[in-house]
C-alpha cells in the first residue's frame, strides 16, 4: 500500500461574503488536499502544527475522522491555532487576513518511515519559511533519498511577494528536491514577475523536469522534459474557489496512486497518461468548488471507492 505524506500549515478558515461570515472550516493548502485524499481512502499522514485551544482540538479530531494519521502533529501548549479570514469576492475568489500565535520552537517531530513508492506533498510559504527551514528541508531531503515522489505546489501569495528576492535560494532548493512543480498563473507572477509557462519552465527545468501550470477556466499546461501539452478545464459556477488548487493537487496524487505511477516512471509518461492525471485533478478541483468546504464532498469520495 502506498502512503501519502504532507507537510504544511493547518489553519481555521472563516469565510465572509459581503462582509458577513458564511462558513468556518479547517484549512491549509496541503491540509485541504490531504483531507480529500483521506476521504477517498488513500493512506495519508500530515506533519503540521496546531494550538492546544478548542479550535486545535476540533481540527485534530476532524483530521482523524477523515482518515488522516495525526501522529506527527505538533500541538503547542498555551498557544492558539492559526486563523484566516477569507473574504469572497464577486467571483467567489478569496482575499485573506491571517492571525497566528506560534511559539519560538516549532515543528518538533521524528522522521516517519517513508518508502520509495510513497508520495510527499509540500508547498506554499510553509515550505519557504526561514523559521521552519531547518525542519522542513531535512524531511524533504530524507524523503527524496528514500525514493519517494515529491510534489511541490508553489502556492505563493502576493502578501509574501516582497520576500521573493530573499527566498530565491530556498525556491531553487525546493525545485531541486521536487519531481513535479505545480503553479498557478498568479504564482508565476508573484515569484517570477511574469505569466508565461514556457518562460517559467526555463527557470525551473534545470532543477525539476516537470512543470504543471494551472490557469483556472483557461485550462492546464504540462511541460514534461521539454514536451508541452495543453488540456481544457471545465466550466462551472463555483460556490468557493478556496480549495481549487489544493484539490487539483489531491486529484493528481490520487491519479498517481490509481494509475500506479511512481517516481521511476515519471520520465516515460505520454500525453494520454497526462490527460488521465489532469482529469483527476480537474474532477477533484471542480467538486471541491461546489461547496464552502475546502475539500471534495463525501458523496464524491464515496463514488471513487465504488
Amino acid at each position: 500500500m502506498r502512503n501519502i505524506f504532507g507537510i504544511g500549515e493547518t489553519i481555521y478558515d472563516i469565510l465572509f461574503r459581503n462582509n458577513q461570515p458564511v462558513a468556518a472550516v479547517p484549512g491549509g493548502s496541503v491540509f485541504n488536499g490531504l483531507i480529500s485524499l483521506g476521504r477517498a481512502g488513500i493512506n495519508s499522514t500530515f506533519i503540521t502544527e496546531i494550538g492546544s485551544d478548542q479550535v486545535g482540538q476540533y481540527i485534530l479530531g476532524f483530521m482523524q475522522e477523515n482518515g488522516i494519521n495525526t501522529d506527527y502533529v505538533s500541538c503547542y501548549k498555551g498557544k492558539k491555532t492559526a486563523i484566516s479570514l477569507a473574504y469572497l469576492d464577486e467571483n467567489n475568489d478569496a482575499h485573506y487576513s491571517f492571525y497566528k500565535d506560534y511559539p519560538n520552537n516549532r515543528l518538533d517531530f521524528e522522521m516517519p518511515l517513508i518508502g520509495e513508492n510513497d508520495i510527499v506533498a509540500f508547498g506554499a510559504y510553509f515550505a519557504l519559511n526561514p523559521v521552519l527551514r531547518d525542519k522542513v528541508k531535512p524531511f524533504l531531503q530524507y524523503a527524496k533519498d528514500q525514493g519517494a515522489l515529491l510534489y511541490y505546489d508553489l502556492n505563493f501569495r502576493d502578501n509574501h511577494a516582497h520576500e521573493v528576492e530573499s527566498l530565491k535560494e530556498t525556491f531553487r532548493e525546493n525545485f531541486a528536491l521536487a519531481d513535479i512543480v505545480r503553479g498557478s498563473h498568479e504564482d508565476f507572477i508573484n515569484v517570477f514577475g511574469y505569466d508565461d509557462c514556457r518562460k517559467t519552465y526555463s527557470e525551473t527545468s534545470g532543477y525539476c523536469p516537470i512543470l504543471i501550470c494551472t490557469r483556472g477556466r483557461e485550462g492546464v499546461t504540462v511541460i514534461d522534459h521539454g514536451q508541452q501539452y495543453t488540456f481544457s478545464s471545465r466550466t462551472i459556477v463555483p460556490v468557493s474557489t478556496i480549495g481549487a488548487g489544493d484539490n487539483f493537487n489531491a486529484g493528481m496524487i490520487y491519479g498517481f496512486v490509481r494509475e500506479n505511477i511512481r517516481r521511476k516512471n515519471l520520465d516515460r509518461l505520454t500525453r494520454d497518461d497526462w490527460s488521465r492525471l489532469i482529469e483527476y485533478g480537474i474532477e477533484f478541483a471542480s467538486d471541491a468548488c461546489m461547496s464552502t468546504e475546502n475539500y471534495i464532498s463525501k458523496d464524491y469520495a464515496q463514488s471513487l471507492k465504488s
